[in-house]
């Protein structure tokens, strides 16, 4: 689970998708401490994605249904030297809409020298929201890419499937190096004057502080089941949800929508997380990973 040496699955990450596909914007977070930046999924072609209004906030989360925007894998060439050039390793994020699509994103993106594949399949407010629904159609895509690449992949599963545990043990077999969970929730909001919902693709995919009790149901469930590793990713903005994702069996978390807040959100996270270690007597962090489904 290392490529060139460079990249472990620990520490405190960017989630894919909230500061969009420019690579100055996305090297900032990397310079404000972020362990790993993963960049906007990104697709075989350009994508213009749904229209407004694409973004909405709703009880303290953000609903969004941007749609996968992203200018294709050839289009994304200039962006990922920008942040390879930050010294922070960089997780290429793809999709497709079918495992042949998925593949020929996956061989082009090996031209730019990732240092790991997030493979999407689970966006709720695109076609590829439905591949993570199924195990069968979870282990074709990832096989398909772990087939091709000599580097690390791990497949984002979703919380909307009806069993996440089945669809998490499909990537499993197929060769996935982790699963990262969890992808959106799926939600909407309704304008009570104009009595429509107001995201322009109606339902969109909710993130934030909301969501993240979910994320650790997901990722306390999925740590009794895998032997490989879970990235944690739903709704951390503080150091006490890192380390309470960490405490249900996430080995490295990714942090989304409270980068909007604050790009130190990192270094937030880290003096908070090491200095709670040390009141607890705790000499590595890998000593509290899942610690909560063993009592």
């Amino acid at each position: 689970m290392v490529t060139g040496d460079r990249l472990k699955i620990q520490g405190y990450w960017l989630a894919s998708g909230i500061l969009g596909v420019t690579g100055a914007i996305m090297k900032r977070v990397g310079v404000s401490g972020a362990d790993v930046i993963v960049t906007k999924s990104i697709g075989p072609s350009p994508r213009k994605g749904h229209s407004g209004p694409i973004l909405a906030t709703s009880h303290g989360g953000l609903l969004n249904a941007v749609g996968l925007t992203n200018p294709g894998i050839e289009g994304f060439k200039d962006e990922i030297s920008i942040l390879k050039g930050s010294g922070v390793p960089v997780v290429l994020s793809i999709f497709g809409n079918t495992v042949d699509e998925i593949t020929e994103v996956a061989t082009k993106g090996l031209e730019l020298k990732p240092d790991a594949f997030e493979l999407n399949l689970s966006c709720p407010h695109a076609e590829i929201g439905q591949i993570a629904h199924d195990p069968d159609l979870t282990f074709r895509y990832v096989k398909s890419v772990k087939d091709i690449v000599d580097r690390p992949v791990f497949a984002k599963i979703t919380p909307n499937a009806s069993d996440i545990i089945s669809v998490a043990e499909a990537a499993e077999r197929a060769g996935a190096d982790a699963v990262v969970a969890i992808n959106t929730v799926r939600g909407m909001k309704i304008d009570i004057y104009q009595k429509r919902p107001v995201l322009g693709n109606k339902v969109g995919g909710l993130s934030g502080p909301p969501v993240f009790p979910i994320a650790v149901r997901c990722v306390y469930d999925l740590y009794r089941e895998l032997s490989i590793p879970i990235i944690g990713v739903g709704g951390v903005t503080s150091w006490e949800d890192a380390v309470e994702m960490h405490l249900a069996g996430a080995s490295a978390i990714q942090v989304g929508t409270a980068v909007l807040d604050s790009v130190d959100v990192f270094g937030q996270i880290k003096q908070g997380v090491a200095k709670y270690l040390h009141d607890e007597g705790i000499t590595k962090i890998s000593e509290i990973i899942g610690a909560a489904t063993r009592s």
